[in-house]
């Protein structure tokens, strides 16, 4: 795994199994999510709530995985370029403008049917906010993305100074991911970060604490190969350490992280820990093995009916995430109109993650195939302004 395998400038092979991990990825974010409305919905000393939130962070390795793909699709596609200018303009022109006209329609959603601490009479505070912290709406993502957009070129340069150490920097990141997330889990709750700037304290929005996940995205899009060649060599002993690091978690947030250290149950379920750094990375990589599993089986003929649903869904999957907040809040509305008890709302479940998971994919799609629509998903289908625009 220590060669180097830069991309080639020729026309590369379509990665499928890259199409799956997008679409897996994204729609494990949209379980998160609806696990947290239905948690709100339940009442906090239930049964059905303690189980949901027993169960939350086996499936929070989404969210790095998201990430983590992320800065894989940005290799593919811009590690053998270096038109930094036509990129940053390319990038941030598909993501700033979805960012601030969501946050400004989403805002303006809330305030018009009410039911939430947003107010019409401090609509430009509240929208300043939002846009500054990226604090509602689960667009911290967006900030992360356009720190990621910043730091590419740094990455490429890394990546190709130490074209022969590509394990090493690899290495180097987790341990330093490791140590961060030791840091904000141990550290900063003894801090006073009264005077501190929003970006220093608030760990969600900080590029610097999500760093391995970018990093690892950029070498298994290098070495893809060789990563696949090891997890089919040890892919047991992998997926089954994951699945067990899965069900883990259910001891380490009551047991270790509530009973042993009391920490709230917000603070034990962070992602910004030790044990959630290992966890996410053999779940992550036992994914990237099931894409290639997926990309296997498609060469061997599957029904057209997934692939296409795939390989749209892959395409919208940046969409998916910026209008999900539509079909959480229609999932919202609607568990609060029955009087129903706590197991109640629990087996439903399955019906509003397919509501949330459906309304977000297709609006998204209809965004994707109806101009002038694309330009809400980061996919503009006509270019306005041409000097701001550049064409891949």
């Amino acid at each position: 795994m220590n060669a180097t395998k830069q991309i080639s400038k020729a026309k590369r092979p379509y990665l499928h199994e890259v199409d799956f991990m997008r679409l897996f990825f994204i729609f494990g974010v949209l379980l998160n999510h609806t696990i947290n409305i239905y948690i709100a919905a339940m009442a906090a000393d239930s049964n059905s709530a303690a189980f949901l939130k027993n169960i939350r962070l086996m499936f929070h390795f989404s969210r790095n995985g998201f990430l983590l793909i992320s800065g894989l699709v940005l290799t593919l596609n811009y590690y053998d370029r270096h038109d930094w200018k036509t990129f940053y303009k390319k990038r941030f022109n598909g993501s700033i403008w979805p960012y601030l006209t969501w946050n400004f329609l989403l805002l303006s959603l809330l305030v018009l049917i009410g039911g939430t601490h947003f107010t019409a009479a401090h609509f430009k505070i509240e929208y300043y906010t939002l846009v500054i912290h990226g604090s509602s709406f689960h667009m911290y993502f967006m900030l992360l993305i356009m720190q990621l957009y910043l730091a590419f070129p740094a990455i490429v340069w890394l990546f190709k100074k130490f074209s022969q150490q590509h394990l090493i920097l690899v290495s180097l990141s987790f341990i330093f991911q490791i140590g961060i997330d030791l840091v904000i889990k141990y550290l900063f709750p003894q801090l006073d970060k009264s005077n501190w700037p929003y970006w220093f304290k608030a760990m969600s929005i900080n590029a610097f604490s999500y760093q391995f996940y970018f990093i690892l995205g950029t070498y298994l899009c290098l070495h893809y190969k060789e990563v696949y060649a090891f997890l089919q060599a040890h892919i047991y002993q992998v997926a089954a350490l994951a699945i067990a690091l899965s069900f883990g978690t259910i001891v380490y947030v009551q047991w270790w992280n509530m009973g042993v250290l009391g920490l709230s149950y917000d603070a034990a379920t962070s992602p910004h820990q030790p044990y959630m750094d290992v966890f996410d990375t053999l779940m992550i990589l036992t994914v990237f093995w099931v894409g290639k599993q997926y990309a296997q089986w498609r060469e061997q003929g599957i029904p057209l009916q997934v692939e296409w649903f795939i390989k749209n869904g892959a395409k919208i999957s940046f969409g998916i995430y910026l209008d999900q907040t539509l079909g959480l809040v229609l999932l919202e509305r609607l568990l609060n109109l029955p009087a129903l008890p706590s197991w109640g709302v629990l087996l439903l479940l399955p019906a509003g993650y397919l509501l949330v998971a459906g309304c977000s994919y297709l609006f998204a799609f209809f965004c994707y195939r109806i101009a002038p629509f694309g330009y809400f998903i980061g996919r503009p289908q006509w270019h306005p302004f041409q000097a701001l625009a550049s064409k891949e």
